[in-house]
């Protein structure tokens, strides 16, 4: 039986990125929150000396332990779903600061066009350029509104950038300067703008000098080590939640963190959350937390599990469309999103093992609705990058085609090629499909015995079609760039989703809009049905941009946290009304 402990004013299921900007915010106001964090303790200090490529590479060891909780994953909906049991499919970070602790640090702003994507689109092309089966639909709050709330989550994470020449407008500068100049950024730098697009730093949460932010913590400079990407950072340069927002949150001495905490079900009497409902893992007791302001600030899948399984809102049905929780599942997938061009140089030598996980350069000449889509067979965009995240050599070891994967040759090429080829690669927009879904597995359970999250994905033309246009562009750059050899990836007709989960990046199952019939929360991502409900997090991203969702994220979150304090100080109601956003279903 589950013991009942004394009522907070917030209980937040994580304790990453968006779980611990509400908590600094709501705590630096006063309010007593508890935060439910499923991993372990962990301090920056416990980063120090880390630097194990087979520890955290190869082993995961920041990883969830799929043993006893993980998703099943099918590509339609006559399949079954099996278990993704490997953490090289399945980069779910745990611990406490969550994913926020071994990302990399890319930090772009989603465009104007994102999120009035349905209204953009239909305004320029008219309603028949949107294919049957994509459920757009808006955001329900534009850029001009979020602008400010990415403007704070830039100042507490101290982020180093350079302003894009073709972006949209901001109300202020980045905190910090641009990360270094290598050779390889320049090379790309000089290439693309000799032919016409305009190249700028990668935004990055690495640090280019140390930084003290608003809330008083202090973020060192990067030491360009190269080890972020899995890795938590032992120089404390890597803007993460532990240093920066837990910290803050800690110090008020107004927030309890209670790791190895696995939350099973929101608490609620129908109208209302009453609180979470957790298992100590290192007892097996059983507590309920009761709380007046309930926030799920975990991963999109734990949200989207969490709402099915506490029977919270309508669940989705692809067969009709209808529903929301579960709804305009989208990520960045490895093997369509995530593909560019190798060049092999034969009289050029670059250093690929310094580096820094945001450390690099982009253009946007092609991101969202920057070219004209009318003649194209897809919509949305991708930003070309180079990045210098430097090569571990474990991990990485690049060869032409055609290279035996053993013996002399094969030992030859690797050492005369490790520091002769580069990548350009293209991330793309990943839009919504009425058949790519989360629900419940009705077979798989975790070691608590409750239902996995299953899910349904596959892709289609428009998604081939947008990855063979990105591709040939990155070819066109590398081959600009001097290249020798060009090795561009490939798109078949046949490829398909391959239950891959390695990138972090999802987003939808609990998404954001005006209308209750077709998002499960208002843009201060409170639920419509339950008020002092919040789901925050990239589950409320009605589909994906072609940029890293972090910086969305935080700044969700800190838009979340202004609404909680106005929801207590008024206590209670919805923040927004439904007024039927555009929308195609």
């Amino acid at each position: 039986m589950a013991q009942k402990l004394d009522k907070v004013d917030a209980v937040i299921v994580g304790s990453g990125w968006a779980g611990g900007i509400i908590a600094a915010e709501l705590t630096k106001k006063g309010y007593n929150v508890v935060g439910l964090e499923r991993g372990v303790d962990k301090d920056q200090e416990d980063y120090i000396g880390t630097k194990d490529e087979l520890r955290f590479s190869r082993r995961y060891e920041m990883m969830q332990h799929l043993n006893k909780e993980t998703i099943t994953s099918r590509n339609n909906q006559d399949a079954t779903a099996l278990p993704v049991r490997t953490n090289e499919n399945a980069l779910f970070g745990t611990n406490t600061g969550g994913s926020g602790v071994h990302w990399n640090g890319v930090n772009f702003r989603f465009l104007p066009y994102d999120f009035e994507i349905y209204s953009k689109t239909v305004e320029r092309y008219g309603k028949d350029k949107i294919p049957k089966g994509m459920t757009l639909q808006d955001w329900g709050i534009t850029y001009d509104e979020l602008e400010k709330y990415y403007d704070r989550y830039e100042k507490m994470a101290g982020i180093s950038g350079e302003e894009n020449p073709i972006g949209p407008n901001r109300s202020d500068k980045y905190p910090t300067p641009p990360m270094k100049d290598t050779p390889a950024i320049r090379l790309f730098k000089k290439s693309t703008s000799e032919m016409g697009y305009h190249p700028y730093h990668i935004p990055s949460a690495n640090l280019s000098e140390q930084y003290k932010n608003p809330d008083g913590e202090t973020i060192n400079a990067c030491m360009y080590c190269a080890f972020c990407e899995t890795y938590g950072c032992d120089f404390g340069a890597k803007s993460d939640p532990i240093i920066t927002v837990l910290k803050t949150a800690k110090k008020t001495g107004n927030y309890e963190l209670r790791n190895e905490a696995t939350v099973t079900r929101v608490m609620h009497d129908g109208n209302r959350a009453t609180g979470l409902l957790y298992t100590d893992t290192k007892t097996g007791q059983e507590y309920e937390q009761p709380a007046d302001i309930v926030v799920l600030a975990g991963f999109i899948f734990t949200n989207t599990r969490l709402l099915l399984l506490s029977d919270i809102g309508k669940t989705y049905n692809p067969k009709t469309g209808t529903g929301v929780i579960g709804k305009n599942f989208t990520g960045h997938f490895n093997n369509m999103t995530y593909l560019g061009a190798r060049g092999f140089f034969e009289d050029k030598k670059f250093n690929n093992f310094m580096g820094a996980g945001a450390l690099g350069a982009t253009i946007d000449d092609f991101s969202g609705d920057n070219i004209d889509h009318s003649d194209l067979d897809f919509l949305h965009g991708f930003e070309v990058q180079i990045q210098t995240t430097g090569n571990r050599p474990i991990a990485t070891n690049f060869v032409p085609k055609g290279t035996p994967s053993w013996g002399k040759e094969f030992k030859d090429k690797s050492l005369y090629y490790t520091n002769r080829n580069l990548y350009v690669n293209a991330l793309s927009g990943s839009l919504p499909w009425q058949h790519n879904y989360l629900d419940l597995d009705p077979t798989y359970t975790d070691f608590l015995g409750n239902p996995l999250l299953r899910v349904t994905y596959s892709y289609t033309d428009q998604d081939r079609n947008l990855s063979r246009y990105a591709v040939d562009v990155c070819e066109k750059i590398m081959k600009k760039m001097g290249a020798d050899t060009v090795e561009k990836d490939e798109i078949t007709d046949d490829i398909e989703f391959n239950s891959s989960f390695t990138t972090g990046h999802f987003g939808g199952g609990a998404i954001m809009g005006n209308d209750p019939k077709t998002s499960a929360v208002n843009n201060y991502s409170q639920m419509w049905e339950m008020d002092n409900l919040f789901v925050v997090g990239a589950s409320s991203f009605p589909h994906f941009g072609n940029y890293n969702p972090t910086e969305t994220v935080g700044a969700l979150a800190y838009r979340a946290a202004e609404g909680i304090d106005q929801f207590l100080k008024d206590g209670g109601g919805l923040l927004v009304k439904g007024n039927q956003v555009k929308s195609k279903t």
